[in-house]
């Protein structure tokens, strides 16, 4: 248990963390402490909460991994078991629906069309390997469970 937990932490850092964290932040530079140290609009607050969602949507989907699927978020140490509960009713993706809604509301709450572009590039970048990577690899190792599943859950929303 304590192996799978400090995989996951691993991979939570090198993965979401580097795509929704340090490479956001980069991409800022100096925006970053600016607009941290003035009054927040509206906006930011909006994009606060978006991005919070996102976080907590994030956190449910790995522990959910770990716990229910004996794996982690990785593709190169994926769950044992296929996940289907919790949020993974309405999503066959809400991590990465998690991960999208961090990188927008760090675009909005830094009111950064350079953020809301990168967004948009992670949602292309993830549709595709889901397509073309995911679900065959999905598919091979579940079977017609997964199958099933396909079919009563959409694949984002």
């Amino acid at each position: 248990m304590v192996s799978l937990l400090l995989r996951n932490l691993f991979f939570t850092l090198l993965q979401p963390g580097l795509v929704a964290g340090l490479i956001p932040y980069w991409m800022l530079g100096d925006a970053v402490n600016q607009r941290l140290a003035s009054p927040f609009t509206v906006s930011q607050y909006a994009g606060l909460m978006i991005g919070l969602i996102g976080v907590v949507i994030l956190l449910d989907c790995i522990l959910r991994f770990a716990v229910e699927g004996r794996g982690t978020l990785s593709p190169v140490d994926p769950t044992q078991k296929l996940v289907i509960r919790g949020l993974y009713r309405f999503s066959r993706n809400p991590m990465y629906v998690g991960v999208l809604l961090i990188l927008t509301g760090e675009a909005i709450f830094f009111q950064s069309w350079h953020l809301g572009l990168y967004a948009l590039f992670f949602f292309i970048t993830f549709h595709t390997f889901i397509r073309l990577v995911e679900e065959p690899r999905l598919r091979k190792d579940f079977g017609k469970a997964y199958e099933a599943y396909c079919h009563k859950v959409r694949r984002w929303i």
